[in-house]
Parts: C-alpha cells; structure tokens; sequence
C-alpha cells in the first residue's frame, strides 16, 4: 500500500485560523499573567462572597491580593474535607462555591485512605477543554505536516460513582471525555480515529480492541499515537502482542469479534469493518515475529510524526521501552493538569523528555508558590506566580473556581524559565508520596498500614515481619508495587507460597481506593511480596554507612529505586509470591 496515497489535502483555512486564535491566546495570557491572575482572583471571590467557607472569614467585600492572603489560611484536604462531604451528601446551599456542583473529580487517598473528593462545575470543566484544544494549535505549529493526518489516541473511561446525594464523581480525564465540549468538538480537534463510542465503552478490553481496530483501518492517515500516560500506550502495545490474530481475522473476513458485545460499541463498529486482504497480510507480517517488535509502531503505521502522553514524573521510566516499539520517534508530553486544576501546557513540544517545562496558564486558577526551603509543615511566605525564581523550587498552593482557596496541592516544581510573565515549571516530585505507579499515590501511612494488616496472617505460623521496603517496578506491563519482607522466623517451606500469597492479597485489599481501582481495571499488576533472608535490612543499613551516612540517623527507606539497593534486596530473596485475586473495588 502506497504509505501517502490518501494524505494530499491540506487543513482547511477555518482550522488553521483556529490555531491561530489559541496560540494568540496563550500570548496574550502569558504576556498579561500578573492582570490575569488579579482578575480571575477578584471574580472568584466577588462570585463567592457569600458562600459559606468565605463568610467565615469575614473580607467584607474586599477582593484584592493582599487581603485574601491576610485572611484566608493555606489549607489541606483535611481541613476542607466536612465541606465537601455535606455537599457530596445533598447538601446544596452555597458552601463553598456560588456555582452548582456537577461532578466530584477523584484524586489521591486521604489520611483515612479514602479518595479525595474535589468538587467541579461546568466553568472549570470548560477551563479544561479549553486547555486541552490547545494541545492541537501548539503542536500544528512544530511539528510540519502533522495537521494533514489523524491522532491515533487511546482514550478510555471509568463507570462513574454516585455520591449519596446523587452527585457523578469520576476521574478527570473520564470528566473530560464525557464532556458536552468533547462530544462535539469541532475540527480539527476531531481527527481521531478513536470513535466516541470506543472511548465510552467501560470494558476495557472491548474498548481497546474497537481502538485498535479503526486505528489499524486508518493506519495510512495516522500521525500522532498516544495515550493519556506512557505506560498507556505500552499496555496497548501488549494487548496487540496478545490479539493481532484476532484483529487480523476481523481485517480479513470483515466480521466483528464476538467479544464486542456493548450495543452502542457494537452498533457503531458494525459501520467501520469491512474485508481487506491487503491489510490483513501486512499486519500479520509484522505481528507474526513476537521476537521482533522492534520498531513496531512505524512498521504498522508508517507516517506517524510523535509519540503524544505523558512522559514526565514516573512515566520518564518506559522511554526506552517507547524508543524500542517507536524507533526512537519523538515523544511529546503536552499538559500539565490534576484532578483540582489544569496548571499548563508544554510550548516547546518537541524537546528531551528531560528537558520538558509547562508553561502555566494564569486563567487555569489562582496560584500561589511556597519556597520549598520553608519548614516542611508550615509553608513560608507564599509567592506569587509572576515572582518565582528561576532554578528554585516550590510547592504549588492553587484556589480555583470551584471552591478551594489556598489549598496546598502537594506538587513540587522548579521553576525553569519564563514565557513572557508566566514561568516555565518543571515536575520533580509528589510531596509524601512512596509509590506511584499510575496515579494512585501510596504515601508511607498507606504502606505502612497495608503491610501491618497483612501481617497479621502471620500471627498462627509463629513470625512477623521484622522490617520491610518497597519498589515500584516498571520494568513490567503494567508495573506493580514489589514488597521486600524480612521475617522473625522463616516459614515452613511447605506453607510459604500459599502463605505469601494470602498477604499479597490482604495488602491490596488494604490499599487505597485508586490502587484498587486501578487494579481491577489492569492499569497496575498483582502486587508481589519477596521474602528476604534475615540480615538483610542490616546489610542494608551497612551499606549505608560505607557510603557516608551516619548510623545515629539511618532510617529504613520505606521505598527504594538506587540499583545497588534493589541489588542487595533481590540477592537475598528466599521467596516470592504475587496476589492472585483482584481486590474490591468499591464503586457505591
């Protein structure tokens, strides 16, 4: 098949005009970030002057910088948490913000292990979609030729759980996608290959078989693969390894996978199969060699330009899994967002993934930094967005349109550069976060109470657990959490696996709600527990010290990364064992 047979037209005059108003609007943003920032700031406090949580505080109308910083306390989930609660429970006065509440966006656990409840509306989902159109303009405007094809983007989304006061709560990219705006969203932001009903689909195997399926018809017009997060797409690339028969049947016969049952899906997937022996043979050719995927991205979709997700934070981790499936195709991360705000976007998107700085968006909220340098549990003076300082980092404190004010995210930054007013921030780290595989977050308390729970199996075999440590391992697809266990008192050999077993289970049964979530839906694999000789930890601690630490103040890592760490570990592993069982997944 000629690989630019059917790629002649050219955007059309009104997208192109399209790029050219979102790119001038991050100019003008940018440009004007002080103004904007005071702006979005006085509208947000004039809306909801009486709302309940600001009336505490009496500003008496005032809506500028320095009286909200000289009333307002720099909170935590914690403190706003009996807000949320009433108004996820039915309360609908005016608590925290004017404007309804339309849906509860998930984010990490809380202390109780309980997913944090952020409350959102349509003005903030709209601030979104806006952000996340822009995506498009931005990469037009590097990348040459990239708006003549289609995204072939592995989007999914999760069944929503409903509040007892009836309210949809559900995780930000599926609030995204479930969007009035995504649903209609006009070209060329449109030029995906992904059916919406493929991306509605709850199951998700019937999901990404129906993605894959368009994308492989469509394989000529394709420019741009991704997903929303590296180990995404790396997923989708092991789920063709295990289905590319399967596909190639459905290619070939111009009949459907019985496995696609979802009516709409099923529908919809019915208008799009069609026989085609040319195409059948080609991918068949390239997938029948499971030795040989190198480069398997290109040999299948041969015009693709960029890789698109994100690559930053944990995700810098399967680069050079991505290089070997892509041949080294330029990986782009475009957006910086959590589930209380979208921060910015990636104005230089064709950079090292090293490299890779977001620019903020001073409409997206308003955003105040505390110096990291500041007493770990009491931030120090706050800063505001157009006064960081390049090379210094910070915690990010943000209030938004929905009803948080000076709410400390967690997140730590480094400020990079500028563009024009607005800096240029560069991920670094969760603040108190051990584990992160996907976007579960498991903090030390988390852990801690896990393996304690776990631990209590024990208790009948005669041992405990003398000291433990973790591991994130992404070395697998997906990745999972790896726990190293030493034991008081070894375990009959007869009894250990099953015995191990059983705690791998317990301890997910323990963990956070997202971890389970996340669990279930494939998105992290069985956890595992090793079981390490005794003396490890002390070898530990002595390695420690031959290098410089001191032992009045070695603590266990309670999570490690350094090699020669997880070196020692797996040296002195006696046994290993990995949950059998999905944990439950409380969706009520």
């Amino acid at each position: 098949m000629a690989a630019n047979s059917s790629l002649s037209s050219p955007m059309d005059p009104l997208a192109r005009e399209k790029d050219a108003k979102g790119i001038q609007l991050i100019e003008d943003m940018t440009r004007n970030a002080d103004t904007v920032q005071k702006n979005f700031l006085s509208e947000i406090l004039t809306r909801n002057s009486d709302t309940e949580y600001l009336k505490k505080f009496n500003l008496n109308g005032a809506t500028d910088q320095e009286t909200f910083k000289s009333k307002i306390p720099i909170i935590t989930y914690d403190d706003i948490e009996p807000f949320v609660r009433r108004i996820a429970d039915g309360d609908r006065s005016p608590i925290l913000s004017a404007l309804p509440i339309s849906e509860f966006i998930f984010s990490s656990g809380t202390s109780s292990g309980e997913p944090k409840l952020i409350p959102s509306g349509r003005e903030e989902s709209n601030r979104r979609h806006l952000l996340f159109s822009l995506m498009t303009s931005i990469i037009n405007l590097h990348v040459n030729g990239v708006d003549k094809g289609k995204g072939l983007h592995f989007w999914f989304t999760k069944a929503d759980i409903k509040t007892k006061g009836g309210i949809p709560a559900r995780s930000a990219t599926t609030s995204l996608f479930k969007g009035d705006l995504f649903k209609t969203r006009p070209y060329p932001h449109n030029m995906c290959t992904s059916p919406n009903e493929a991306v509605y689909c709850l199951d998700t195997y019937q999901s990404t078989y129906a993605q894959l399926l368009c994308g492989l018809y469509e394989r000529e017009h394709v420019m741009r693969v991704g997903a929303i997060f590296a180990s995404g797409l790396l997923s989708v690339i092991k789920f063709l390894k295990l289905n590319w028969e399967q596909l190639t049947h459905d290619i070939r016969t111009g009949s459907l996978n019985p496995k696609i049952t979802d009516p709409p899906l099923r529908e919809c997937m019915t208008r799009i199969v069609r026989p085609d022996l040319e195409l059948a043979d080609l991918i068949a050719r390239e997938c029948a060699n499971g030795d040989n995927w190198e480069g398997i991205i290109t040999r299948i979709w041969p015009n693709t330009k960029l890789l698109e997700m994100i690559v930053t934070g944990t995700m810098a981790q399967y680069i050079p899994t991505l290089d070997h499936y892509s041949g080294g195709l330029p990986k782009v991360s475009m957006l910086y967002g959590a589930s209380e705000c979208f921060f910015g976007l990636n104005l230089d998107p064709m950079c090292d993934p090293s490299e890779v700085s977001y620019t903020i968006m001073p409409n997206m909220a308003y955003f105040e930094f505390s110096p990291l340098e500041s007493e770990p549990d009491s931030p120090g003076q706050l800063v505001d967005l157009v006064d960081v300082e390049i090379g210094k980092e910070y915690e990010v404190v943000i209030t938004n349109s929905s009803g948080f004010y000076r709410y400390r995210m967690g997140d730590v930054l480094k400020v990079t550069g500028f563009h024009h007013k607005s800096p240029k921030l560069q991920f670094v780290r969760r603040k108190n976060v051990l584990l992160n595989i996907d976007w579960e977050k498991t903090n030390e308390v988390d852990l801690q109470e896990a393996v304690g729970h776990a631990a209590e199996l024990l208790r009948e075999f005669g041992t405990s657990v003398v000291d433990y440590t973790s591991y994130a391992d992404t070395s697998t697809i997906p990745g999972h959490y790896v726990i190293y266990w030493e034991l008081q008192a070894p375990l009959k050999e007869e009894l250990c696996e099953k015995v191990i077993e059983q705690c791998c289970i317990a301890m997910e049964e323990s963990l956070n709600p997202i971890y389970r979530l996340l669990r279930v839906d494939g998105s992290i694999g069985p956890l595992e527990i090793r079981v390490v000789k005794s003396g490890t930890f002390e070898e530990l601690m002595n390695y420690a010290i031959s290098k410089g630490g001191s032992i009045g103040q070695y603590k266990v890592p309670r999570c490690v990364s350094f090699k020669p760490i997880v070196d020692i570990l797996d040296s002195r592993v006696l046994a290993t064992s990995f949950s059998t069982s999905l944990p439950k997944s409380t969706r009520e």
